[in-house]
C-alpha cells in the first residue's frame, strides 16, 4: 500500500531515489574502471590526452568532426599557426 504524504506517493518516491542512488554508485565504479584503462594506456606509452580526444570524436557524427577540423585549420591559418 502506497502512503501519500502531502500528495506525494512516498513508496514510489523512495523507490526512485533508491534507484538513482544505486545508479550513482554504478557510475562511480565505471568511472574508476575508465580511469584504470587510461592508466593502462599511459603505462603502455600512449598519450591519454590524445586518446580522450579520439574517444570524444568517435561519439560525434563524422560530418561534425570534419566541420570542426576544417574550422580549426581555418582558425589556425588566420592566427598564423602552422597547419
Amino acid at each position: 500500500m502506497s502512503e501519500d504524504v502531502g500528495g506525494i506517493a512516498a513508496e514510489r518516491l523512495r523507490a526512485i531515489v533508491d534507484r538513482i542512488e544505486r545508479l550513482e554508485e554504478d557510475k562511480k565504479g565505471i568511472a574508476a574502471d575508465i580511469k584504470d584503462v587510461y592508466a593502462e594506456a599511459s603505462g603502455a606509452g600512449f598519450d591519454t590526452k590524445v586518446i580522450r580526444k579520439i574517444v570524444q570524436m568517435r561519439k560525434k557524427d563524422p560530418s561534425d568532426v570534419q566541420e570542426e577540423e576544417e574550422l580549426l585549420k581555418l582558425y589556425r591559418l588566420a592566427l598564423g599557426m602552422a597547419v
